[in-house]
């Protein structure tokens, strides 16, 4: 058992929000006001910037029965960033200014919740902590919708998006088959270089037959068959639907969607879009077919009203496991999950290596598309459809969503 540390905590959400990204901050705020030995819980105001900035929320201030709201309410309430900090042998500037303000709030504990980008700026901030000697136990605490962080066997937020996407594309499949005329629909999901989110699409299918073809970005992309694949199926059943991947690209590496100039993020990755539009606009020139191109975009990430229950539960989970093995001494891990589905699911927290974790993309498996590279297997239905589980127990006042609100009481 490790020494009681005592003094206060930091937690940072980053990168792009999910609908119970919130839940894991809760089980870090929720655990860290209980626990005897953290002094003080602050949110960092949009990530670590606000850590930079010196703007920390004091969570001891707001209403445990606001704060208890948090697991339903979508996106980031402590306020994200998307803010690549420099590898501190180049430049230790922003490092040296982070343990000013561990220093000036008592800092012994920092939690952040975020992707692969976050899970790089945890394993940076600790490895620096560690060489200067300052005594921070740091932890991720994962969050991503693309489900893509190394070892984990899911990521917080993922499920919920899955379940909002495939409730989705039941729902436009009955839709697109209500007139006589037919019609070929395209419905592009969020996923730049890993499919999962895109595959979710199939599990529609489970119910009902919706999506006929799925299209992600492990597999080149060849448009003349895409263009022969939709076709068949419109002349033959005189209706289509298909999802592709924002993230879909030419055996040369050329996103079918990259516009001639492209915008980018903060860390330079580039902003991908208007794929659904692009595809629908080259079947109607080949069809002469009614076509739609439908992109999800935000809708799939804050879709909190679709949230899955099982996904709040693990989310809250990750969170308060960061707090309770900081607690016990751990530090430069990320949480993450091991599941078992062979006689029902089952899932526990396993701590993974940041180092292991920072920068890695775990792709969507090779084997589980199918081998003419236009859909998804069962096995990966038989993997997400417990994911999915149980339903949100979101509060509502009047027929609408009853968010959580912060006071956001600031540190002086």
């Amino acid at each position: 058992m490790a020494t009681e540390l005592k003094g206060s905590l930091i937690i940072g959400q980053s990168g792009g929000p999910s609908s119970v990204i919130n839940a894991s901050a809760y089980g870090v705020i929720r655990t860290a006001l209980d626990a005897g030995a953290i002094t003080k819980v602050y949110g960092a105001n949009h990530g670590i910037k606000g850590v930079l900035d010196d703007k920390l929320m004091i969570m001891d201030e707001e209403d445990p029965a606001e704060l208890a709201l948090l697991p339903y309410t979508p996106s980031s309430a402590l306020g994200s960033c998307r803010y690549k900090i420099a590898d501190p042998d180049v430049d230790d500037t922003d490092y040296k200014r982070i343990l000013e303000i561990f220093k000036k709030y008592d800092v012994r504990y920092f939690c952040y919740n975020g992707g692969n980008d976050s899970m790089d700026t945890c394993n940076k901030i600790s490895k620096y902590m560690k060489k200067v000697g300052y005594e921070c136990r740091v932890m991720g605490v994962p969050k991503t919708i693309d489900n893509d962080l190394y070892g984990t066997d899911h990521c917080p937020g993922y499920a919920s998006a899955a379940k909002y996407i495939a409730t989705s594309v039941m729902e436009v499949a009955r839709d697109a088959q209500v007139y006589d005329t037919g019609m070929i629909t395209i419905i592009e999901c969020m996923g730049r270089h890993a499919g999962w989110l895109t595959a979710a699409a199939a599990l529609a299918n489970e119910k009902e037959h919706s999506v006929d073809f799925v299209y992600l970005p492990e597999v080149d992309f060849d448009l003349d068959k895409f263009i022969a694949d939709v076709s068949a199926c419109y002349e033959k059943k005189h209706n289509c639907i298909v999802a592709v991947s924002e993230g879909i690209h030419y055996a040369d590496g050329r996103f079918v969607s990259e516009a001639k100039t492209a915008a980018t993020d903060g860390f330079g990755h580039a902003q991908l879009g208007g794929l659904a539009a692009t595809l629908a606009n080259i079947m109607k020139e080949k069809t002469g077919a009614k076509v739609r191109g439908i992109e999800l975009s935000l809708l799939q990430r804050c879709a909190a009203h679709c949230a899955s229950g099982t996904d709040i539960e693990e989310s809250f989970m990750s969170g308060k496991t960061a707090v309770e093995e900081m607690l016990k001494g751990t530090t430069d891990y990320m949480v993450g999950f091991e599941c078992d589905r062979t006689h029902g699911y089952t899932c526990r927290t396993k701590l993974f290596e940041l180092s292991d974790v920072a920068n890695f993309e775990k792709k969507f498996p090779r084997e589980w598309i199918t081998a003419d590279g236009n859909h998804v297997t069962h096995d990966f239905v038989d993997y997400a459809l417990p994911l999915i589980q149980g339903e949100t127990k979101m509060v509502k006042e009047d027929g609408l969503p009853r968010f959580c609100h912060l006071k956001k009481v600031f540190a002086k």
